[in-house]
């Protein structure tokens, strides 16, 4: 479960970290907002290299739709083959 904390509880580090563990961030609030989140480096790792797989998802689906980046059978060949 996701803790939220204040961020004044930042004066104490040590107890804010121990609620950060992996798959459970905790977010720190600034005036009753969400202003910030905590995360186990694991999961920010995971969360980035999530977002690097959608961008080029979304680019190879850019590709197909306007016709480039796809070849023939016989280019293929002739790409494996150099």
């Amino acid at each position: 479960m996701s803790s939220i904390l204040p961020v004044s509880d930042l004066r104490n580090y040590n107890e804010v970290l121990k609620n950060c563990q992996v798959g459970e961030p905790v977010f720190l609030t600034k005036n009753g907002r969400g202003r910030f989140v905590v995360l186990d480096i694991e999961d920010y790792e995971k969360d980035r290299a999530e977002k690097k797989l959608l961008a080029k998802l979304q680019e190879a689906e850019e590709a197909a739709a306007d016709g480039t980046g796809w070849l023939s059978l016989d280019e293929l060949k002739s790409v494996m083959e150099e």
